[in-house]
């Protein structure tokens, strides 16, 4: 079974001595979980990019920015998802944040707003990728080729785009030590 970069990424963490909890696909506010965050997230992307009509698109693109904005709402109360703890649910949400403004904007048509017009989220994004192994872990020239090249009826020629430059952003201070 080849390792999903959720996996690798965990891996990577692993040995700095980071020990983070198992967390299930949900985050709780308090009071209600909300079990369809990730869902709609990292589904979401793919709804968009692959609606076969306006109607499609129009909600999946409607859940995915829904989703967003609870991201950035939370994490302007809480430093990760889930409060004070790095988990995994982190680790699943940056895999699909990293991605989002460099690959989802242009080639899934998900370009209301790009992660980085998210004051919480781009910070949050920066400091998981400032954690030791993450930065190794993350090779954003493979995952651009790997979208605009597998899927001909999205990308008949192959192009790929350049920037925006997301990794140099991630090197960036981050504000997250405020919560």
């Amino acid at each position: 079974m080849r390792p999903t970069p959720t996996y690798a990424l965990a891996l990577a963490l692993a040995p700095s001595g980071r020990d983070w909890p198992t967390v299930k696909y949900c985050v709780s506010d308090g009071s209600q979980p909300n079990r369809n965050l990730f869902a709609t997230l990292t589904t979401g992307v793919y709804r968009c990019g692959f609606a076969k009509s306006q109607a499609a698109y129009d909600e999946a693109v409607e859940g995915l920015f829904g989703a967003l904005d609870r991201v950035e709402e939370i994490l302007s109360k809480r430093r990760y998802l889930t409060g004070d703890t790095f988990t995994e649910a982190d680790i699943r949400l940056f895999v699909t944040l990293i991605r989002f403004d460099e690959v989802y904007v242009v080639y899934f048509k998900c370009n209301v707003k790009c992660v980085r017009e998210y004051s919480n989220i781009r910070n949050y994004m920066r400091e998981i990728y400032q954690m030791p192994g993450v930065a190794e872990t993350t090779n954003m020239d493979h995952i651009k080729n790997h979208y605009f090249t597998s899927h001909a009826a999205l990308n008949a020629y192959a192009v790929v785009p350049r920037g925006p430059d997301v990794v140099a952003d991630m090197q960036l201070e981050h504000d997250r030590a405020r919560l």
